[in-house]
């Protein structure tokens, strides 16, 4: 754990975040733009021919090259074979990888990779770590002002990768609550809704996973003010924040994370358990 200063830079990041690029991925941008251009000037083709032969257009050669946009892995496996490159440019998609992330989902991620307990409530939409890519990207394009179509690409990758908290070992426990709402409400239109109401199923078979639902019905619960996030460390320590506690600030006092912890913990008593919750998850899906 980093302190209170990385913690705290977490608490401004919510699922639906807006940030620019940061220096750190303009400075990846320009050097693996100049790299790029290097090694096209060296094979003695034109922006325009370049482009032709690894399926890209020559606007987006000349964004890359002048730094104005974050090639694809993809992108640098083509140019790695047109421009024989011998894998050196290759090489350079993990940098890149990062810096297509912005800076905030960056350490987002850091910290969840950190944790050893993650505990969600959520009131609106699907929690991001359980956001299908179909499910993030509609999301997404509701929000004003609008993502360029870059942004939004950009955005749903960086949300997709932090999926990954699935995947670690030693494996954190996970504990979502989600409103019955999220359920139901069709983003991105019925096949969407759909796929990521089975992506619920599948997160809720892992067995460091809890996934609960929150009957619509059920009003008398402490989660009526919004949202709840907590992150617990091997540590000991900890950082959350809520939507109706502390003006949504960032906290990581123990007195200050205690109240988070008796509110959420008193939501997961009056939720479903995790078998009724499958359940009615496999209902609603079966009436989408």
């Amino acid at each position: 754990m980093q302190g209170y200063g990385f913690a705290r830079r977490w608490l401004q990041v919510s699922d639906n975040w807006r940030t620019d690029v940061d220096d750190e991925a303009c400075a990846v941008a320009a050097t693996v733009g100049r790299q790029l251009k290097l090694w096209r000037e060296k094979a003695g083709l034109t922006a325009a021919e370049f482009g032709a032969a690894i399926g890209y257009g020559e606007d987006l050669v000349y964004k890359v090259e002048g730094g104005r946009r974050v090639p694809r892995p993809e992108y640098l496996d083509k140019a790695d074979q047109v421009l024989m490159a011998g894998g050196r440019l290759s090489a350079m998609k993990e940098d890149v990888a990062v810096a297509r992330y912005p800076k905030m989902v960056r350490e987002l991620a850091k910290l969840e990779a950190q944790a050893v307990e993650l505990c969600m409530y959520t009131t609106h939409n699907i929690h991001g770590l359980l956001q299908t890519e179909e499910y993030a990207r509609a999301l997404l394009r509701t929000l004003r002002p609008a993502y360029s179509q870059d942004e939004l690409e950009r955005m749903v990758a960086a949300r997709a990768a932090r999926r990954s908290i699935f995947d670690r070992t030693p494996a954190p426990e996970l504990s979502f609550v989600q409103e019955e709402v999220t359920l139901r409400k069709p983003i991105g239109g019925a096949d969407v809704l759909r796929q990521q109401l089975e992506r619920l199923l599948e997160v809720a078979d892992l067995p460091h996973v809890d996934l609960q639902v929150m009957p619509t019905s059920r009003a008398d619960h402490p989660g009526t003010a919004g949202m709840i996030q907590v992150l617990k460390f091997s540590n000991g320590s900890a950082t959350g924040r809520a939507d109706g506690e502390f003006s949504g600030r960032p906290i990581s006092e123990p007195r200050h994370l205690r109240i988070l912890e008796l509110r959420y913990g008193a939501i997961r008593a009056r939720a479903l358990t995790p078998d009724e919750s499958r359940a009615f998850i496999e209902r609603v899906l079966g009436e989408t």
